[in-house]
C-alpha cells in the first residue's frame, strides 16, 4: 500500500479543564475522501484546525509525504498545499466576492505599492465559481450574501489555491441539493487529480454518497476507522454516541388546540399571497429549495422585513412588528439560519447571550442584578443541558449544538408565544439533533407555537404535523402528516419550474 499523503499521529490538545484531543491518529491518502464524524465537541474541528495551523497541538506529530513537519500558522499550511473550509465562515464582509476568493494570494512586490490587477482578480474568481456551477456577481461585498452563497464563496476560496489536501468542515450546511451535487462533482474531480479530501458532516447520508473511509471521534478520542462500504447508518450513530439511538425523530402527538398564528394574504418583497395558520399542539414545517422565500418569511414575521400588505394575528391579536424589538415584545422569537452572524454575540459569554433580549426583567433600581442574571442563565443551562464549563465562558468556545441551545434559552427567557426555527439542526450532530427535537416537543406541550424551516426533508417528515411548501415566494401547498412524502414535497417545491418546462 502507498504511504499516506498525511499522517497525524498521537495528536493531543488541552484546554483549561478539558482534553479536547487525546492521542488521536488520523491519516489521508492521495485521491481519497476520508470522512470524519462524531458528536459536537468530539474534537473533529479542533483536529482540523491543528492541520490548518489555526490551533497549535500540545503533543503528537504531523507528517506530509512521509516527512515530519511543523504547521505553526495558516500560512505554513497554505504553503504545504493544505486548504481548510471552516464551519464558521472566515470571509471579510467588507471585501467583494472576488477579493475574498483571492485573499492571501496577492502578488508579492512592493508592499502597499503593489498594484492589483482587479480585472484578472474577478476573472479568476468567476472561473472558480463556474466550477461550482455558480455565477455570482464577484463585485458584491460578501457581507450582503445569504448563508448559502457565503458557503459557496468559502468553497471557491479553498479551490482557488490548488491544494493537495482539502478539508471541508460542514460544507453542505447551507447548500441546496443542486449545489451539493455540484460540490460532489468537484470532489470527485479533485480525487481523480490525486487530491486528498477530509470531509466532515453531520448529514450521514453524505458520508455514504462521497466517502471512501470514515473515522469516528468521541469525546476527543478515535473510536473507529474503516471503509465506508462496510458501515451502515445505525453503526455510525452507535459509534458516535456510544449507545444505540432508539428513535432518531422523537415525534409526539398532542391534542390539537386553538390558533396561535394566522397569516392572511401576506405580500412582502418576493413573498406573494402567503396564507397559513399555526395551531397549539403542532410543529408546523416550512419546506422549499434555497431561494424559495422561507427565511424571508421568517424575517418578515419577526419584524426584520417590510410587509407590503396582508394581515397577521398572534394569539388573536393584530401582529404587525416594525422591528425585531417589537416582535420580541409581542412574544415572537427567531432562531436564525446563520446563528453565528445574527443569533449570537460570539465575544459575549453564555450568561450575557441568554439574558440579552429581556434585560429589563433583571433590572433592580437602575442597575442589572448580576446575581439574578447568573442564576437565570444557570437555570436554563441545566434545563437545556448546555455543555459549558460555566455560564461565564465565551459562546464562541461552544459547539454548534450548544450555541443553538443558548439562543433557545434566550427565547425561553422572553416567554415567547411563537418560536421560529430556521435550519435549527444545521451543523449539529445526530445526538444533539434529537435533543433539539425533544425541546421542540416540550415547547409544544407548553402551548408555544413552533415553526420549523428546514432543508432536511427527513426531519420535517419525522417531526412535523403539517408542512407548507414554498416555491418562488409562494406557498404551493400545505401537506398533512399522512399525505407528506419526499416526492410530494419536491413536486410542490419545483412547481413553477415544472410549469415553465411544460410551457417551453
Amino acid at each position: 500500500m502507498a504511504s499516506p499523503l498525511l499522517a497525524m499521529t498521537g495528536i493531543v490538545k488541552e484546554y483549561p479543564g478539558v482534553r479536547a484531543l487525546d492521542r488521536v491518529d488520523f491519516d489521508l491518502y492521495a485521491g481519497e475522501v476520508h470522512c470524519l464524524v462524531g458528536e459536537n465537541g468530539a474534537g473533529k474541528s479542533t483536529l482540523m484546525k491543528i492541520l490548518g495551523g489555526a490551533v497549535q497541538m500540545d503533543g503528537g506529530t504531523i507528517a506530509i509525504d512521509g516527512r515530519k513537519t511543523v504547521i505553526g500558522s495558516p500560512v505554513d499550511a497554505q504553503r504545504l498545499g493544505i486548504g481548510v473550509i471552516y464551519q464558521d465562515f472566515r470571509l471579510v464582509d467588507e471585501l467583494s466576492v472576488a477579493e475574498n476568493i483571492v485573499l492571501g494570494q496577492e502578488p508579492e512586490g512592493y508592499g502597499f505599492l503593489t498594484v492589483l490587477d482587479r480585472k484578472a482578480e474577478h476573472k479568476r474568481a468567476q472561473e472558480v465559481l463556474a466550477l461550482l456551477g455558480e455565477s455570482l456577481d464577484t463585485r458584491v461585498p460578501a457581507g450582503m450574501l445569504s448563508a448559502a452563497k457565503r458557503q459557496i464563496v468559502e468553497i471557491a476560496k479553498a479551490l482557488s489555491r490548488n491544494v493537495r489536501i482539502l478539508v471541508m468542515d460542514e460544507p453542505s450546511a447551507s447548500l441546496s441539493d443542486h449545489e451539493l451535487n455540484n460540490l460532489f462533482a468537484i470532489i470527485r474531480r479533485l480525487k481523480s487529480e490525486g487530491v486528498g479530501v477530509v470531509y466532515i458532516s453531520h448529514r450521514l447520508e453524505e458520508i455514504f454518497s462521497i466517502g471512501d473511509r470514515v473515522t469516528v471521534l468521541r469525546d476527543g478520542s478515535r473510536v473507529e476507522t474503516g471503509a465506508v462500504q462496510r458501515m451502515d447508518r445505525r453503526t455510525l450513530i452507535r459509534l458516535m454516541v456510544g449507545r444505540e439511538l432508539e428513535q432518531e425523530f422523537p415525534r409526539e402527538d398532542f391534542a390539537p388546540g386553538g390558533e396561535i398564528l394566522r397569516v392572511d394574504h401576506l405580500n412582502a418583497g418576493m413573498l406573494k399571497d402567503i396564507s397559513l395558520s399555526v395551531k397549539e399542539g403542532e410543529i408546523f414545517g416550512i419546506a422549499g429549495l434555497v431561494g424559495a422565500g422561507r427565511s424571508e418569511l421568517a424575517h418578515v414575521l419577526f419584524g426584520a422585513g417590510v410587509r407590503d400588505s396582508g394581515s397577521v394575528l398572534l394569539k388573536g391579536e393584530i401582529f404587525d412588528p416594525r422591528s425585531p424589538g417589537e416582535a420580541i415584545e409581542a412574544g415572537c422569537g427567531l432562531l436564525t439560519e446563520d446563528r453565528n452572524r445574527y443569533g449570537l454575540i460570539l465575544q459575549m459569554n453564555v450568561r450575557e447571550n441568554v439574558t440579552l433580549s429581556n434585560l429589563m426583567e433583571l433590572v433592580r433600581g437602575l442597575v442589572i442584578d448580576r446575581r439574578s442574571e447568573r442564576t437565570t442563565a444557570e437555570r436554563f443551562a441545566r434545563q437545556l443541558k448546555i455543555k459549558a464549563p460555566s455560564v461565564e465562558v465565551s459562546v464562541e468556545t461552544l459547539s454548534g449544538g450548544n450555541r443553538q441551545k443558548v439562543i433557545l434559552a434566550r427565547w425561553l427567557f422572553t416567554q415567547s408565544k411563537l418560536l421560529i426555527f430556521d435550519e435549527p439542526t444545521a451543523g449539529i450532530d445526530v445526538g444533539a439533533k434529537r435533543e433539539i427535537y425533544m425541546l421542540m416537543n416540550d415547547l409544544v406541550r407548553r402551548g408555544i407555537g413552533v415553526i420549523m424551516i428546514s432543508s432536511d426533508l427527513s426531519e420535517l417528515l419525522g417531526m412535523c404535523n403539517r408542512i407548507a411548501v414554498m416555491c418562488d415566494g409562494r406557498i404551493t401547498g400545505i401537506l398533512k402528516r399522512e399525505e407528506a412524502t419526499q416526492e410530494a414535497i419536491l413536486s410542490l417545491a419545483t412547481q413553477f419550474a415544472e410549469a415553465e418546462d411544460h410551457a417551453g
